[in-house]
């Protein structure tokens, strides 16, 4: 279970890495063409969810690789999820696909409860 717990954190801790740092490198109104909900949001508010994300990816990685606060990594985890049903939201709002967003929110309760103290 131990390796199955880490493969999906590694997983996890990666989609978030890619989407957090697209969302803090590039700027908002070109993620307005591919993620529409970015043409609403204000450029502070994209840049800080993509700082959450990439920070969240850490948390879901760090704490426990490194041993130390590992308490850190499930709370990581439902804090991913919290942003993945807002996520799951806008996405279903906006009519676009959001079985991506279910399938990553699904990995992160598997890792909070899996990785619970």
């Amino acid at each position: 279970m131990d390796k199955a717990l880490w493969a999906a954190q590694i997983f996890v801790a990666m989609v978030f890495t890619v989407t957090g740092g697209l969302k803090v490198l590039v700027p908002r109104e070109k993620l307005a063409t591919k993620m529409h909900w970015a043409s609403e949001w204000t450029d502070a508010r994209v840049k800080l969810l993509g700082v959450a994300e990439v920070l969240g990816a850490v948390g879901l990685i760090a704490p426990l690789a490194s041993g130390v606060a590992p308490f850190l990594t499930p709370l990581a985890a439902l804090c991913l999820a919290l942003l993945l049903v807002g996520a799951v939201y806008t996405h279903r709002r906006l009519g676009e696909g959001y079985a991506p967003a279910v399938l990553v929110l699904a990995l992160c309760l598997v890792i909070a409860v899996g990785r619970a103290p």
